[in-house]
C-alpha cells in the first residue's frame, strides 16, 4: 500500500473515482458532480482558500488500484463555540473496510494538520459551507441521498471511532410528505398575524432576486451570525448564490415573512436537484442542462429540500415563523407538485432547530455524526456546546 499526494490531472480523475468505487452496489449511491468536488480543490473557484490551505491524498494497493482517499485542510474562518484550540478540517474520506488502511490516511492528514499548527481535526466535514458534504451517515441508508447531502458505506463509522475520533455532535435531518397537514396550532398563529396590520408573508418573484438576496442577507446575519459559528454573509455572495440557482428555483417554495416591509423571517426551499444529478454519474455538460431543463418542464422531480431557515431574534418565539411556513402550506399543498419534503439537517447543539421540526410533524430520517479527534490525547474531550440563544 501507498499514500500519495494528489497533484496530477489523472491522480485527480482517480480521487473522483475512490468514491464510486467504495459505494458500488448500493441502489441508492447517488455521485456528486465531478465539477463540485474539483472546485473544492481550485483557488479560482474556492474563496476559503484565502482563509487556509488544503491538501489531498490517494491510497492505491501494491498493484496501484485506488483503496482510499482523504483530504484535510485548515481554514482560519472555522469557528465552533467553546473551541479554544486550533482545529483542522478533514474531508472527502474514503476507504476500503480495513481499518490499516483508514489508519495510514488519517495519520497522513492528522500529520499534515500538524505542521500547520493544528491541535484537532473535525471530519468528515467540507472545506466549504456547511450545507454540502458535513458529517458521517449512521442512519438513513434506505433512500437516496438529497443534493449536498454526505453519502458513504455503514461501516465508514467503526472506520472513524476505531481510529479513536469521538461523536462532536449529531447532525439531524427531518422528512415529512408535502400534503402532511399541518398541526392545529399553525392556523392559529397565521390568523393571529394575518389579522395585524403590517405583518405580510410571500414569495419570492424572478424579477426582484435582488432585493429578495438583500433580505436573505438581513436575516441570515441577524439569526445566525450572532452565535459565533463563522456564517455571516454579504448580500453580494447571496446574489450570486441566487443567479447560479435561477435554473432550478421554484419562487413558489421560497418565503419571506415582513413587518412593515422589514424582513424578519426566511423559508428557503429548492427541488431536491439529486432527482436530477443521479442520471448524470458526475457529470455535467450542455447535455446534462438541457436534460435539466426538460425534467423540470415535465415536472419530474417531487421531492424538496430545506436550504435555510431564520427568524430574526425580536420576532422569534412569537409564530412569525408558523405564519410564514403556513401561508406557504396553503399554495403549495395540494397541487401535487411535491410529493417528500426534507429538512436541511440541524445539530444536536440546536435544540430550538429540531424541536421546530418535530413541530411541523415531521420524523428523524437521517442522522450524521460530526466527529472530533484531538492531538493531545491526554486532553478530555468536549462535545459541541448547545447554542446559546441570548
Amino acid at each position: 500500500m501507498q499514500v500519495i499526494e494528489v497533484t496530477t490531472p489523472e491522480e485527480a480523475k482517480d480521487f473522483l473515482e475512490v468514491n464510486a468505487l467504495m459505494n458500488a452496489g448500493n441502489p441508492n449511491y447517488i455521485r456528486p458532480l465531478d465539477n463540485e468536488v474539483n472546485a473544492v480543490f481550485d483557488p479560482a473557484k474556492n474563496k476559503l482558500m484565502k482563509y487556509g490551505s488544503i491538501k489531498r491524498w490517494l491510497a492505491t494497493d501494491d498493484g496501484g488500484t485506488p483503496i482510499g482517499r482523504i483530504a484535510a485542510f485548515t481554514n482560519s474562518k472555522y469557528i465552533n463555540k467553546g473551541t479554544e484550540f486550533a482545529t483542522g478540517g478533514v474531508g472527502f474520506f474514503d476507504s476500503i473496510d480495513d481499518q490499516a488502511v483508514a489508519n495510514v490516511l488519517f495519520d497522513t492528514a492528522k500529520a499534515w494538520l500538524q505542521e500547520k499548527g493544528m491541535e484537532a481535526m473535525d471530519g468528515p466535514i467540507n472545506f466549504g459551507d456547511r450545507d454540502k458534504w458535513w458529517g458521517l451517515m449512521v442512519e438513513g441508508f434506505n433512500d437516496e441521498p438529497m443534493y449536498g447531502m454526505s453519502f458513504n458505506p455503514d461501516y465508514y463509522e467503526k472506520l472513524f471511532t476505531g481510529y479513536g475520533f469521538e461523536n462532536y455532535y449529531n447532525q439531524y435531518y427531518y422528512n415529512m410528505a408535502v400534503d402532511a397537514p399541518l398541526p392545529p396550532r399553525f392556523a392559529e398563529r397565521h390568523a393571529k398575524f394575518k389579522g395585524k396590520a403590517g405583518y405580510e408573508a410571500r414569495h419570492v418573484t424572478m424579477d426582484k432576486l435582488e432585493k429578495y438576496a438583500k433580505d436573505f442577507a438581513t436575516v441570515y446575519n441577524a439569526a445566525w451570525a450572532q452565535h459565533g459559528e463563522g456564517k455571516e454573509i454579504s448580500h453580494e455572495q447571496v446574489i450570486k448564490l441566487f443567479n447560479s440557482m435561477k435554473a432550478i428555483m421554484d419562487p413558489r417554495l421560497i418565503w419571506f415573512a415582513y413587518y412593515k416591509e422589514d424582513p424578519i423571517a426566511m423559508f428557503i426551499n429548492i427541488p431536491d436537484l439529486n432527482q436530477y444529478f443521479k442520471h448524470f454519474n458526475g457529470k455535467f455538460g450542455l447535455l446534462q442542462k438541457l436534460r435539466v431543463w426538460w425534467m423540470k418542464k415535465r415536472g419530474t422531480n417531487k421531492r424538496l429540500t430545506g436550504l435555510a431557515f431564520g427568524v430574526v431574534p425580536k420576532y422569534q418565539a412569537l409564530g412569525i415563523d408558523s405564519f410564514m411556513i403556513y401561508e406557504c402550506g396553503l399554495l403549495v399543498q395540494g397541487k401535487g407538485w411535491y410529493d417528500q419534503y426534507e429538512m436541511g439537517w440541524a445539530g444536536d447543539w440546536n435544540p430550538k432547530m429540531i424541536n421546530i421540526y418535530k413541530s411541523l410533524g415531521a420524523t428523524q430520517s437521517r442522522r450524521m455524526v460530526t466527529f472530533r479527534y484531538l492531538f493531545d490525547r491526554s486532553r478530555p474531550f468536549e462535545r459541541h456546546p448547545e447554542m446559546d440563544y441570548k
